[in-house]
């Protein structure tokens, strides 16, 4: 399941509130009155039901959002772009003092009516001050609900070796990556670019890989990229990936070969990432052989495409391995 995949549509304070005092409507309703005891006892059940009611569902609000200091990189920093991890963690904590501050309230509460001549002025008393709380935080619980709905477009990307695939349209990536993983890729809804990140997956000598291909992001020049498509291009950068840049040289893309270069150079300008350079439909006649490219290949015929795995194997490694010796070592960092 995706992390943000749990978390629940977010009540505003009005449906919590119309919930919370309907059903305590009914836990009164319930109740036989026949002295003055079974009055009072009615009215604290009447409070008390509310007030959990109340806590119950801000505590699963809070419960249901992950713990962002325990997020994948990758996952924080998207998070931070689209909607900010400290006015996140601000709202749930608004949250949290919302419910711990309503038990509080409503405990008090219950005394107040054990002490008092008449219970109903005080439990209607108690009422508006559980409201009040609730109304309080309005604007937080709308924040996490809009979060909660962006959050949950992004894509399913798992912690595992990741291959980024760049280059501009119709060069051939989403044959590519149906390719190698031999079924059609998972189309996953990005909150910030018109079409869906490509997410496939295969494995190989055991191991499972990752393969994603994000239209909007990775094939047009960085000038035409909002803000927020900048930074989420530098969110890539902690997955544990290599990018695979795919150029058409028979410019049977649209592109011409001074346009792919150029977004080549730009690719490489925003990341520090491992890159293979690879040029696509090897097989037509007007494909131009290009000396800066790294591997040539045809989707349609497959060649060179296993050549093309066995050295992004061969990147994957190289950069786990230069990963693990600049790691610290845990002696010397005492």
């Amino acid at each position: 399941m995706m992390i943000f995949e749990k978390i629940h549509t977010v009540p505003t304070s009005d449906e919590l509130i119309n919930k919370s005092f309907k059903r305590a409507a009914r836990a009164m309703s319930g109740k036989t009155i026949e002295d003055r005891e079974s009055r009072f006892k009615a009215n604290e059940s009447m409070l008390l039901t509310a007030a959990n009611i109340f806590t119950d569902n801000l505590a699963n609000i809070v419960r249901r959002f992950p713990s962002f200091d325990q997020l994948p990189r990758f996952y924080y920093e998207l998070t931070d772009i689209l909607v900010g991890v400290e006015k996140l963690k601000m709202s749930l904590a608004s949250v949290d003092w919302a419910s711990r501050k309503i038990h509080e309230v409503a405990r008090s509460y219950v005394g107040k009516i054990r002490d008092s001549d008449i219970p109903e002025p005080v439990r209607k008393e108690a009422f508006g001050r559980l409201a009040s709380i609730i109304k309080s935080i309005n604007k937080d619980l709308l924040f996490l609900n809009k979060a909660r709905n962006i959050l949950r477009k992004l894509p399913d990307v798992q912690d595992e070796p990741t291959i980024v695939i760049a280059g501009y349209p119709n060069v051939g990536k989403s044959s590519f990556v149906s390719k190698i993983t031999g079924a059609t890729p998972e189309i996953a809804p990005y909150p910030f670019t018109t079409k869906g990140v490509t997410i496939g997956h295969f494995i190989r000598n055991g191991v499972r890989y990752q393969v994603m291909d994000t239209p909007g992001l990775l094939d047009r020049p960085m000038s035409e990229r909002n803000y927020i498509e900048r930074q989420a291009i530098t969110a890539i950068h902690f997955l544990d990936a290599v990018v695979l840049f795919m150029i058409d040289p028979s410019e049977s893309c649209g592109y011409e070969i001074e346009d792919q270069k150029r977004l080549l150079a730009e690719i490489r300008e925003n990341f520090e990432l491992p890159l293979l350079l690879v040029a696509n439909k090897a097989d037509r006649p007007e494909f131009q052989k290009m000396d800066e490219v790294e591997r040539n290949i045809s989707t349609i015929t497959g060649e060179g495409i296993e050549e093309v795995m066995d050295r992004l194997m061969e990147m994957i490694e190289e950069k786990r391995l230069l990963s693990s010796s600049e790691e610290p070592d845990e002696e010397s960092s005492i």
